[in-house]
C-alpha cells in the first residue's frame, strides 16, 4: 500500500536493491576477494618455510657427528615446539585479517582471547610451569638422555625428557617421572667428565712415602692400560694422607674419566690397589676392628 501512494513500483525497488548487492559483490570481488588469497597465500609460504625449517633441525638432530653440545633430544624438541607455536600464530594472525577484510571489529576477539589465555594460564599453572622449565632446560643443555642427575632428592639416569617431565631410573631400577617444576636445583654428575675419589686405607706403620708411590704407580699403569686408559681424561693424582684415625691412614687417589665411566674405573682400581698391596706386602687398615679392653674387677671394701 505505502508503495502505490508512493508511487514508486515494487519492481523498480527490487532492481535498484539488486542492483547495490551487485555493486558491493563486484567491489568485494575486485578488492577483498584478492586481499583475501593474498592473505592465505603469505600465510601458507610462512607456514611451508616453517615446516621446512623445522624439518631441517630434524635432519640435524640424527646426524652422528653432531658436537657433543648439541643434543638430538634439544633440536627435535625445539623443532616441535617451534612447528606448533608457530602455526598457530600464523594462523590466527591471517584470521584477523581476513575477519577485517569483512569489516568485522576484531578488537573485542583479542580482547577474549586474551582473557581466555589468563583463565587458562591461572588454571593451568602448574603446567605452564613444568613446560617453560622443560623449555629452558632443552635450550640451555643443562642435561641430556643418559647423564646422570640429582633433581628433586632423586639421582638416577635419564631415560626421557620432555617439556612437561624428566624420567630417571635409579640404581635399584625404580622408575622416576619427576614434574619440570618439581626441581630448583639440577646435580649433573656426568657432564663433560667425572671424577673418582677413591679412599684407601692403609696401617699406621706403613711408610708414607711408599704408599704413595705405590699408588702413584697404579694410577699410571691404569692410565696406559689399552682398555682403560681411553676413558681417563687426566692424570691421576695422589694429594696425600686424607685423614689419621687410631691405627689406620687413609690415603687419597682422584682420577678423572670420561661421563658414565667412573664406576668400571672405581672397580678397577680397587681391584688393581688391592693386588698392588700383596705384591708389596703392605698391610691394609682395618676400620672396622674392635678392640676389646678387660676391666678391673672392683675393689671390696
Amino acid at each position: 500500500m505505502r508503495l502505490m501512494i508512493t508511487g514508486i513500483p515494487a519492481a523498480a525497488i527490487s532492481r535498484w536493491e539488486l542492483s547495490d548487492w551487485h555493486g558491493e559483490l563486484a567491489d568485494w570481488l575486485r578488492h577483498g576477494l584478492p586481499k583475501i588469497l593474498a592473505i592465505l597465500v603469505v600465510a601458507f609460504v610462512l607456514a611451508r618455510l616453517l615446516g621446512l625449517f623445522t624439518l631441517k633441525l630434524e635432519e640435524i638432530s640424527k646426524r652422528e657427528e653432531l658436537p657433543s653440545r648439541i643434543r638430538a633430544q634439544q633440536l627435535r624438541t625445539l623443532a616441535g615446539v617451534i612447528q606448533s607455536v608457530g602455526a598457530v600464530v600464523i594462523y590466527f594472525f591471517a584470521l584477523l585479517q581476513i575477519l577485517q577484510t569483512f569489516q568485522i571489529n576484531v578488537t573485542p576477539l583479542i580482547a577474549s582471547a586474551g582473557i581466555l589465555g589468563l583463565a587458562i594460564g591461572f588454571g593451568a599453572q602448574t603446567l605452564v610451569h613444568d613446560v617453560i622449565n622443560g623449555f629452558f632446560i632443552l635450550i640451555e643443555n643443562i642435561y641430556d638422555i643418559g647423564d646422570v642427575i640429582k633433581i628433586a632428592g632423586v639421582q638416577g639416569i635419564v631415560e626421557q625428557m620432555s617439556l612437561r617431565a624428566t624420567v630417571l631410573r635409579d640404581d635399584t631400577g625404580a622408575v622416576h617421572t619427576v614434574p619440570n617444576s618439581a626441581f630448583q636445583i639440577i646435580s649433573n654428575m656426568t657432564r663433560d667428565w667425572a671424577q673418582v675419589a677413591l679412599y684407601v686405607s692403609v696401617d699406621y706403620s706403613e711408610g708414607s712415602d711408599r704408599v704413595i708411590n705405590l699408588l702413584k704407580e697404579v694410577g699410571s699403569d691404569l692410565q696406559n692400560d689399552p682398555e682403560y686408559g681411553q676413558y681417563i681424561v687426566g692424570e691421576p693424582q695422589v694429594p696425600g694422607i686424607e685423614r689419621v684415625s687410631g691405627s689406620d691412614v687413609d690415603y687419597m687417589i682422584v682420577v678423572k674419566v670420561r661421563p658414565g665411566k667412573q664406576h668400571d674405573v672405581r672397580r678397577e682400581l680397587r681391584r688393581r690397589i688391592k693386588e698392588c698391596f700383596e705384591k708389596n706386602k703392605i698391610k691394609a687398615g682395618a676400620p672396622n676392628r674392635m678392640y676389646v679392653m678387660e676391666t678391673p674387677p672392683p675393689v671390696s671394701n
